[in-house]
């Protein structure tokens, strides 16, 4: 059960936020309760749509990008993000279960991507205070300068969302996917 509203329709969005509301309905065919529990705040909402849109301009792979955001779901625990991205790597980035499961338990079966994906986690787990080593090893493995700042963007945008659903109580509604699961 949510902890504040959940605006029903776009109409029962604050004013502010229905256009950025209307934009999610034509990209994507219907609005998640992320976006619609978001929009009680305007500014945040229209924050995070510009953060992640400009995020999806990034050098990083969608697969990766979908890698970082189950890998950072999983250490912080929410099963929304877990449902919605596990559903985005199947069905849109591809991933196989195998994946899937590798990148929850802080992995990946792709060498390169799991250079970025223990990076993604080494960064929740240290709030950032990451060693020398995981830095050096991320970009041994082929990552450069600016794609190493977009994974630390990718697990800010991904904690961001992470902690609005579970501090609101967002109802899932994608095929539900717990954390103890993994």
């Amino acid at each position: 059960m949510t902890r504040i509203s959940l605006p029903a329709t776009i109409d029962d969005a604050p004013d502010a936020s229905r256009p950025a509301l209307e934009a999610v309905k034509a990209s994507l065919g219907s609005v998640p309760n992320l976006f619609r529990i978001t929009a009680n705040g305007p500014a945040a909402l229209k924050g995070y749509l510009d953060f992640s849109g400009a995020l999806s301009k990034g050098t990083l792979p969608a697969a990766t990008r979908e890698r970082i955001a189950l890998a950072v779901a999983q250490v912080n625990g929410c099963d929304y993000c877990l449902s919605a991205h596990s559903y985005l790597a199947r069905n849109v980035a591809k991933l196989d279960e195998a994946e899937i499961a590798a990148n929850r338990r802080g992995g990946s079966t792709d060498p390169k991507a799991e250079a970025a994906v223990r990076f993604a986690v080494e960064l929740v787990e240290k709030r950032g205070q990451v060693s020398d080593a995981a830095v050096s090893a991320v970009k041994m493995a082929g990552y450069d300068d600016a794609q190493i700042v977009e994974i630390v963007a990718h697990v800010a945008l991904n904690t961001l969302t992470n902690y609005l659903n579970e501090a609101l109580g967002t109802p899932i509604d994608f095929p539900v996917v717990r954390r103890d699961a993994a």
